[in-house]
C-alpha cells in the first residue's frame, strides 16, 4: 500500500498487477505481467522522489496453464493516483 491510498494486488490468475483505491475499493489501474504474479508486490520511492511497484512474475504449470518464466517487473507511479 502507498501513502497515497493505493493498494497492489497480483494474487490472480489473469497475469496482470492490479491498483485499487483503498478509500472507494475502485480499480484504477492495470498492467500487463509477461506470466502470473503470484508474489507480493513492493513499493519503494528513490532519492530523486520517484515511486516504483516492483513484482516477481513467474508462471507455475501446477497453478494454471501460464507460461512458465521468471521476471521481475517495475512499474512507474505517478504522482497523483496511478501509473
Amino acid at each position: 500500500m502507498t501513502a497515497s491510498g493505493l493498494v497492489f494486488i497480483a494474487g490472480t490468475f489473469d497475469s496482470r498487477l492490479h491498483a485499487f483505491d483503498i478509500a472507494s475499493g475502485r480499480e484504477l489501474w492495470t498492467g500487463e505481467l509477461p506470466t502470473g504474479g503470484h508474489a507480493t508486490p513492493i513499493t519503494y520511492e528513490t532519492a530523486r522522489g520517484r515511486q516504483y511497484v516492483v513484482i516477481a512474475a513467474g508462471g507455475h504449470a501446477k497453478v494454471s496453464e501460464e507460461r512458465l518464466d521468471d521476471a521481475l517487473i517495475a512499474f512507474a507511479i505517478d504522482g497523483a493516483h496511478g501509473s
